[in-house]
């Protein structure tokens, strides 16, 4: 079967054509940006990829369209699919009906910690030697990529609350149907397709009436969104985490489950974020047979995912990480981890408001709270229509804004010392400004 994806280059889109691939379909696929790193992953796995959306692709003759959420009305070659009456599917439903009908789907939903929480989960299994599947929004540095099929039966799935695609405007999660579903948190996001909270609390409980009696929800316990959510309607046992009941850590990291000893928690990761997506994935894994101490021991070997805290380099005393925050929520448990970790050492923070939410200028006013614990904080206000000057300026003098990445980049390393941590956070590429630091770094006499 021919396979033809409008919008290949996409994480997710992306990953239902390695997917696919490995599945035996032949798969071909456009978009309108098709460059590095994706493209050439998906030429690597013998996938074509056709730049931008001429309806001459049509001469493909693929047995069906499989269309991602960039395609809109207008684009010329869905116009031309519509014109002429051909097969076409969302991403998420093709994925659901094809590939994961009959595999135990666990599936990790929330605003934040989706993509370390499923690459936790898919670890924990691949360690109990399980070897599941898994679609991840990331790349799990346990694993090298971010999805592929395994053995059945089980299934890691990132389970986005974006929306589908243009004709389908639920959740991509509605279409998962997992048998063990984690909600991890809920806060406002998304602003550009969702017009409040209640909005997307209705989409989490469309998910979870799609959970089975004999499936498990892990919830978030901390959270008053997901409360409500449930309390609209729960046919499946729920075992809930971080609050008075159920899954607990404590200062120790000494795991328990409703009161009793599970053991403990030995690695690396920084923030009590990771400690709540560590509970959520072992809560998860249970679930599917795998023994809480045997998931303990797999976390002691996770390495995480690229881009959560990820270090890029370190010259003359100065450390450059990179980490994909860009929520106020998530800036701040990124923020709090690492001062956790560096204790005193100067923390240099380096914000790229790019996603589409805070591009709106939605969020803004929660940026001075989420970065008051950075000792200085370095703004890219490039393509951004609110003064991001004006938002900032709570934080004073430590705040700086610049429009221009190379006088951004000039700035930050003007005011870094040997020890400092320089912490830059984005969604996106922020035009290679981590390899910019270090090279520049590397040029300049480093004040203590």
């Amino acid at each position: 079967m021919h396979i033809h994806i409008l919008g290949i280059c996409g994480t997710f889109m992306g990953g239902v054509a390695a997917l696919a691939k490995q599945a035996g379909y032949r798969v071909t696929g456009c978009d309108a940006n098709v460059y590095p790193p994706m493209s050439t992953q998906l030429e690597a796995q013998g996938i074509e990829l056709i730049e931008g959306w001429g309806a001459e692709q049509l001469a493909l003759q693929p047995d069906i369209f499989v269309v991602g959420n960039v395609v809109s009305r207008g684009n010329p070659l869905m116009e031309e699919i519509l014109n002429r009456g051909l097969p076409y599917v969302s991403g998420p439903q093709w994925l659901a009906e094809t590939l994961l009908r009959d595999r135990w789907v666990l599936a990790v939903a929330g605003t934040h910690g989706k993509t370390t929480t499923s690459s936790m989960l898919a670890w924990i299994l691949e360690y109990a030697g399980l070897n599941p599947g898994f679609l991840i929004g990331g790349v799990p540095e346990n694993f090298g990529i971010s999805a592929r099929m395994g053995d059945a039966p089980f299934f890691v799935i990132e389970a986005d609350e974006y929306d589908t695609a243009f004709f389908d405007k639920r959740s991509k999660f509605v279409h998962y149907h997992p048998r063990t579903a984690i909600l991890n948190n809920l806060e406002f996001d998304h602003a550009d397709i969702f017009p409040d909270l209640a909005a997307i609390e209705t989409q989490f409980h469309h998910l979870v009436r799609t959970v089975p009696g004999n499936g498990l929800i892990v919830s978030n316990g901390r959270e008053d969104s997901l409360r409500r959510v449930l309390d609209r309607g729960c046919w499946t046992p729920v075992e809930t985490f971080g609050d008075d009941g159920g899954w607990n850590i404590d200062d120790a990291d000494a795991i328990s489950l409703n009161g009793a000893s599970q053991g403990a928690l030995r690695w690396d990761l920084m923030g009590e974020h990771n400690r709540m997506n560590a509970l959520a994935a072992l809560a998860a894994a249970r679930h599917a047979g795998v023994p809480v101490a045997q998931g303990l021991a797999a976390l002691a070997e996770f390495r995480n995912v690229k881009r959560r805290m990820e270090v890029r380099g370190t010259v003359n005393g100065v450390t450059v990480y990179d980490d994909f925050a860009h929520h106020p929520t998530a800036i701040a448990t990124t923020v709090a981890g690492l001062r956790h970790k560096i204790g005193a050492a100067r923390i240099l923070a380096v914000l790229e408001p790019r996603s589409n939410t805070m591009k709106l200028g939605v969020m803004k006013n929660a940026l001075p709270e989420s970065l008051k614990d950075a000792d200085r904080v370095f703004c890219y206000a490039g393509g951004l229509d609110w003064d991001a000057q004006s938002a900032l300026a709570p934080l004073g003098e430590k705040a700086r804004v610049e429009k221009n990445l190379d006088v951004l980049v000039n700035a930050i390393t003007a005011a870094a010392r040997s020890g400092d941590h320089i912490l830059v956070m984005s969604n996106g590429g922020f035009g290679g400004i981590h390899g910019k630091l270090l090279e520049k770094l590397g040029h300049l006499t480093m004040n203590s």
